[in-house]
This record gives C-alpha cells, sequence and structure tokens, in this order.
C-alpha cells in the first residue's frame, strides 16, 4: 500500500533516518530502542511474565523483600525531604514496593517518575493511586537528561532510579558515557539505584532471550513489522529468524534477526532497496551482564562511587547503590 506524501512527514523522522542508516551499514543494525511500539510494549510485558525469564522477578525481590536496607544504604532520614525520580518506571511494581515502606515509615519525599511515553505515566500514576490512594507523585513527560538538567537546581537531595538492567543494552563505552552525563545533573551527595543483570551461566541466562513460547522471537521480528507498517517496507516474517547467543565469559547476551534466503526488501517511504544474502544477520540488541569489576570500569571518570550493593535470593541480580563524590 502506498503511503501518502502528508503521512510520511507524520512519522517519526528520527526512526526512519535510523533504519536507513542502520540497514545500509555493515553488518546491519537496528536500534533497540524502536522494539517499544505499542506492540513491542505489550510484548514485553507478556516477556516479563515468563517463568524463563528471570530478570524482573529478581529485582522485584530485592525491593519486595529488602527495602529496609535500600532506605538504609541511601542514607536518608525521616528528618529531610528528598526526591525519588525514577527513568523509565515502567508498570511501577518493584518501585510501589519500595513507596510502601517509604510511606509506612513516614519518609518525606516526592515521587518523580521520567518517561517519553503518557501512557506509561499514566499507568504508574494508577498503580500508585489503586495501593497507596493518599499519595500524590509528579510524574514528567519528557527526555531523561532534559527534566533531570530541569530538576538539577532545586535545593533537595535525590535519589535516582535506573532499574530493570537498563544500562545492560548499552556497550560499556555508551553505558559509561550515560553514567557520566547522568552524574553531571546530580549535586554531591545524591544517589542512584542502578539494577544490573549479573554474570551467570548460559543455561540460565540464554532462555530469558529464548522462550519456550516464541514471544521473545516475536518482539524482535516485530521491528521488521514495525519498518512494514511505519515505513511501507515488505518484510517478509516468515523468511527471518530470531537469533539470540550469550557469550558466557565475557557476560553479553546478543539478539539478531537472520535471513534464510537471499533477498531484497524495498522500503517504499525510504526509496531504499534492501539485500540480504542467506544467514546475513540484523544486531538488534545487546543485554550485557555485570560484576563488581565490569560495574567499577562503566563508573570510571563519572565521579560515582560504589556504597552498597543488594541481591535476590538466587543472586542472579544486584542493584548497585551509587553516590556522587565529586
Amino acid at each position: 500500500m502506498a503511503i501518502h506524501r502528508n503521512t510520511i512527514s507524520k512519522m517519526n523522522k528520527q526512526f526512519a533516518k535510523d533504519v536507513k542508516l542502520g540497514l545500509s551499514e555493515t553488518p546491519k543494525n537496528l536500534s533497540s530502542k524502536y522494539f517499544y511500539d505499542e506492540k513491542g510494549s505489550t510484548l514485553f510485558s507478556e516477556i516479563m511474565k515468563l517463568p524463563e525469564y528471570y530478570l524482573t522477578n529478581a529485582e522485584f525481590d530485592i525491593f519486595k523483600n529488602q527495602p529496609l536496607d535500600i532506605i538504609q544504604l541511601l542514607e536518608i532520614h525521616k528528618t529531610s525531604y528528598f526526591e525519588l525520580i525514577e527513568l523509565g518506571a515502567g508498570d511501577g511494581s518493584k518501585t510501589i514496593e519500595l513507596l510502601k515502606v517509604l510511606e509506612h515509615e513516614n519518609y518525606h519525599y516526592q515521587y518523580l517518575p521520567i518517561d517519553i511515553s503518557q501512557k506509561a505515566l499514566d499507568q504508574i500514576e494508577n498503580t500508585v493511586a489503586q495501593q497507596l490512594p493518599n499519595k500524590k507523585i509528579t510524574p514528567k513527560k519528557g527526555d531523561y537528561f532534559q527534566i533531570l538538567n530541569e530538576l538539577k537546581n532545586s535545593p533537595f537531595p535525590k535519589v535516582v532510579l535506573f532499574l530493570g538492567s537498563n544500562i545492560g543494552n548499552m556497550e560499556d563505552a555508551l553505558a559509561n558515557s550515560f553514567l557520566k552525563k547522568l552524574s553531571k545533573n546530580l549535586s554531591k551527595g545524591d544517589k542512584i539505584i542502578l539494577g544490573t543483570d549479573l554474570k551467570k551461566e548460559k543455561d540460565i541466562v540464554l532462555p530469558a532471550y529464548n522462550d519456550s513460547k516464541g514471544i521473545t522471537r516475536d518482539f524482535n521480528l516485530n521491528l521488521l513489522e514495525r519498518i512494514n507498517r511505519e515505513l511501507d517496507a515488505n518484510f517478509d516474517i516468515n523468511q527471518f529468524e530470531h537469533v539470540p547467543e550469550y557469550d558466557e565469559l565475557e557476560g553479553i547476551a546478543k539478539s539478531r534477526i537472520r535471513s534464510k534466503i537471499d533477498q531484497k526488501i524495498p522500503i517504499n517511504s525510504l526509496n531504499l532497496t534492501v539485500s540480504f544474502k542467506e544467514k546475513e544477520t540484523i544486531h538488534t540488541e545487546i543485554s550485557r551482564k555485570y560484576d563488581d569489576v565490569i560495574l567499577e570500569k562503566i563508573c570510571t571518570n563519572t565521579g560515582l562511587k560504589t556504597i552498597g550493593k543488594l541481591m535476590d535470593k538466587r543472586e542472579y541480580f544486584a542493584d548497585y547503590i551509587l553516590e556522587k563524590k565529586s
């Protein structure tokens, strides 16, 4: 189906630009940030409920069973007011467990979830309203660093949550740059709760990215379907397959999409035809697994220092507490 010019002008221009660039490079790649259109977000919600996807339950275990330990490591006191800022709150299920204890123990704070998705912010606001009806929150829609920069001049101490091992979707150099930028928007003494998936055996990690129901496969291939929908492309999903891998020594999981045959795919709105050789791949995601050494590496020259670490009962996942020291 042809797309009219006025429809094209309303497209996500950055998405179009990144698709054209990524599929023109060698090797081909697509950014994992484009997984989360409406269908992709729905699929990821299903993934988080899968028995193989241990990450969500592992971090929930920490927030559910160790909230007082989190509070102690944050060195916050009932007599002082602070701002609890979350970057990408998701459904808020983990953070709610911390909020419940902060409310019960009469801490003085404001919760400010930040997200580019109004739908995500509405969801977290509804979740808080249902479980903590007396708690008013301050959702902020926009770019993480734009909002943090706006909040920087606030005189109150800050605790920033970046959970779900989202940091693991970045190469180490990019993760270091992210933490440097985050640190610049904080004041001395501010804290970060950084959720990280830990290095572990392949038999545990790989099924999280290759579940028995094939939902992760559908999530990955939805990137091609999104290009079909939004950029008038003609990817035949049946001619591609999801290829996950995990290097146990390095501690990095990767996802790729692999062409089953030699083929040429027109992307009409980009005036582009993409050629694939049989078994040629598109890199779509990295998921770094951490230990103390790797964590220290990505904190190099950020002004951040680890002051605490909490793990779930199986020691699959860790929430590191970082403090801005300079």
